[in-house]
């Protein structure tokens, strides 16, 4: 089975303005270089049960969510989201690429799926947007594949540069999740420190400090890798930001293009024997385009190899 690509359209019209880091070039920089791999599935979204929803976000902040819309220009949600007219679509679209992706992989259609959507989703905590995110996309994943498909042991690896606090929220009590950083650190939006462990023991943060290179970076992922085999995932998602990057503008790790496909490759092959392959990659951060792009290419090549 291949390998699918969910994304859709409308995330070019999620404008958060000029000059602002999250912008819609992120989605087209990946596009543009995935297009030139022959053997993907190309998919659009689904729509994310409302149920689903509140189990991720409380119901307060969803009505909010929905209400903060404009119909023209754009509307601040805190100092760094915003919002536009074409950014509902795309706030639910990037939710529901998850639901294309889990209903796929669970039907055999394809073998597993990355999720090329913004706006991101990992520092959207249960009642507020924060970060770039309107919504937590593998949170959401996550309580869809154990309301729909009884999965049991989720394992959510987030290598983005920065500390997952969103994920960290709305997994915080899911017994059946287990949420892994590495970050910056100190850095934001803070927090994200080893003493950050979930209710359930169920989450492991491993803070960074900032110029660190490809070597020390993967002496630290040992200890993800230590983590996923000890757990014995039936799921696995990647909240896959790229801006630990060296050519990254908003962070100081020291990572190459090429060392995404090596995170990828142990991960998979650390938890294969216990996923069955069932693999969701979502895109968080990275905005560099050209490292972007890059580095999600060898993401891709990863997850499309036999592991």
């Amino acid at each position: 089975m291949k390998t699918a690509i969910v994304t859709s359209d409308t995330s070019e019209k999620h404008l958060t303005g000029d000059g602002h880091p999250e912008q819609p070039k992120r989605v087209d920089s990946i596009i543009n270089v995935l297009k030139k791999k022959k053997d993907l599935i190309w998919e659009k979204p689904d729509v994310v049960p409302e149920k689903i929803l509140t189990l991720t976000h409380t119901e307060d902040y969803i009505k909010n969510l929905k209400n903060s819309f404009p119909k023209k220009g754009i509307n601040f949600l805190d100092g760094d989201t915003v919002v536009s007219p074409g950014s509902r679509e795309a706030v639910f679209d990037a939710a529901g690429s998850t639901i294309k992706a889990i209903d796929g992989i669970h039907n055999k259609k394809f073998k597993n799926a990355f999720c090329v959507v913004r706006p991101p989703g990992h520092h959207a905590e249960k009642n507020k947007a924060m970060g770039f995110c309107c919504l937590s996309n593998a949170g959401i994943a996550t309580n869809y594949l154990i309301n729909k498909y009884n999965y049991k042991r989720i394992a959510c690896v987030d290598f983005d540069v920065h500390w997952g606090n969103g994920n960290y929220n709305v997994l915080y009590d899911n017994k059946n999740s287990l949420y892994i950083s590495t970050h910056q650190y100190p850095f934001y939006p803070g927090g994200g420190t080893e003493n950050d462990r979930g209710k359930f023991n169920n989450s492991l943060n491993i803070p960074l400090p900032a110029g660190t290179n490809s070597e020390k970076y993967f002496n630290a992922y040992d200890r993800v890798i230590d983590r996923l085999i000890e757990y014995k995932p039936d799921f696995l998602i990647f909240s896959a930001g790229f801006d630990a990057h060296k050519d990254d503008p908003l962070a100081q790790f020291e990572l190459s293009s090429k060392d995404f496909y090596e995170i990828t490759k142990r991960t998979l092959r650390a938890t294969n024997k216990f996923t069955k392959g069932k693999v969701l990659s979502v895109l968080e951060g990275g905005y560099d385009l050209n490292a972007l792009a890059e580095s999600a290419y060898n993401h891709v090549i990863a997850l499309s190899e036999k592991y």
